[in-house]
């Protein structure tokens, strides 16, 4: 994008330039965080498919604590994202 000269241009079209510049930064930024949203998913979605790493003859209650503080933690992120638990309205 070509910057205008602020001495020949009205301040209404630089305000219009400086806000087309925010907007494409903020999309940006978007599609880099949902990216790496989406790479944490398919981490998470691959270690659950393998059992988080941990065999059924071997399973004892510290996998059982551990599972757990994931799931409350995942809990929090998706109270938040779909407006549930302590983030009702």
């Amino acid at each position: 994008m070509t910057r205008l000269n602020p001495q020949t241009t009205p301040r209404h079209q630089l305000r219009a330039e400086k806000t087309a510049r925010n907007k494409e930064a903020a999309l940006n930024a978007f599609i880099g965080k949902k990216a790496e949203i989406d790479e944490a998913l398919a981490r998470l979605q691959s270690l659950s498919d393998n059992h988080f790493n941990c065999h059924p003859d071997e399973v004892n209650w510290g996998h059982v604590g551990t599972l757990e503080h994931f799931a409350s933690l995942l809990k929090r992120i998706t109270d938040s994202a779909f407006s549930e638990g302590e983030h009702a309205e």
